[in-house]
């Protein structure tokens, strides 16, 4: 069993694919995403190629060497429309379908029918939202037998949410990789979660925070085991947004939204959030200052150490005189998201 050295759990959006396209090339090439569709509620059968076009396209085009394509919150009548829109960037381009033993046997036939064509497997997602339950490696038993052994399949055990309300999530994920590891031949297994909370005004009132990394904790527990595995478990993460992100649905044109942001940066152990402003008199001199706090870190890893570096310093050394280059919250996502890219991967063992 091999696999990628990271799989970030990103949503199919243009922050996102933004962040990978910026990326520099060895951090890039070590780096399989989990794309996720977002939500298109009520859309009709027809008008499904040109939405996953928009999404997905992007995010293709910057998955030259590989990783999964996932729609978890297309609705049943969706289905088939989506099986076959999607599949043009599976057959084509890079990515691998996904399914998982919650979806419905429809969704399951058509991923396993796209692996089949496109000859680059089937990546299983199986979500591990609380306690494991034995039950599910049944189900997932029972998802493998439909599949046949003729496709290639991934492990992608996905533990959602893993914040300080569970303690015990490694070793409910080693229950879980225990459980299934023996279920099939993986051509790749990766343990998946996300350590980053909802942001809110409150956690921000200070100007700052700092939040822990348990999925980070989480992945080195399950490591430490000596399980025959724990040296070939990938490791994924939400990137610098909540799980709870990936649910959002497009508002195409949608004003307004809250008068602050924050700019992320990430250490071996933190998740350290600054405010920033998205207007108002104050929007320049605040935005400066917040990416000024991240550089005068002594954590900060210099402007030489990734893209997300040299946006936070130019940033924060750019004069008061002009907004150029204080960015806006997509600009503070792809940030974000590249320097906590870059730095899991040089994090890494072989990054």
């Amino acid at each position: 069993m091999s696999g990628p050295l990271y799989v970030p759990v990103l949503p199919a959006r243009p922050h996102a694919a933004g962040a990978c396209r910026l990326l520099w090339p060895d951090i890039r090439s070590v780096i399989r995403p989990l794309w996720n569709l977002p939500p298109l509620p009520g859309a009709a059968p027809a008008t499904l190629p040109t939405l996953v076009g928009k999404y997905v396209g992007p995010a293709s085009a910057v998955s030259r060497d590989g990783g999964w394509l996932d729609a978890p919150f297309g609705e049943d009548a969706q289905t088939a429309g989506l099986a076959e829109a999607l599949s043009l960037y599976c057959e084509l381009g890079r990515l691998r379908p996904v399914t998982g033993p919650e979806r419905t046997e429809a969704q399951q036939r058509a991923a396993a029918e796209t692996a089949r064509r496109c000859l680059r497997g089937l990546g299983v997602r199986v979500r591990v939202t609380g306690e494991w339950d034995g039950r599910l490696g049944e189900d997932v038993r029972g998802l493998l037998d439909r599949t046949g052994p003729e496709v290639s399949v991934d492990l992608l055990l996905d533990m959602g949410a893993v914040l300080g309300d569970r303690p015990d999530a490694g070793k409910e994920a080693l229950r879980a990789l225990d459980a299934l590891m023996p279920l099939a031949v993986w051509r790749s297994a990766a343990l998946l979660g996300g350590g980053l909370p909802r942001v809110t005004a409150d956690m921000l009132a200070d100007g700052a925070c700092e939040q822990p990394r348990p999925e980070w904790r989480m992945w080195h527990e399950v490591r430490a085991t000596g399980r025959a595995y724990a040296p070939l478990l990938g490791y994924g993460d939400y990137g610098i947004q909540p799980p709870s992100a990936l649910a959002q649905a497009p508002a195409p044109g949608r004003k307004g939204g809250p008068p602050w942001g924050v700019l992320r940066y990430t250490t071996d152990s933190s998740y350290l959030l600054f405010k920033t402003l998205t207007r108002g008199p104050d929007r320049i001199a605040a935005n400066r200052a917040a990416a000024r706090r991240i550089t005068e870190l002594p954590e900060f890893r210099g402007a030489g150490a990734g893209q997300g570096e040299e946006w936070l310093s130019a940033c924060a050394h750019g004069p008061l005189s002009t907004g150029e280059g204080v960015g806006g919250p997509t600009e503070w996502l792809r940030a974000g998201n590249l320097q906590h890219m870059t730095y899991v991967v040089r994090s890494l063992p072989g990054g």
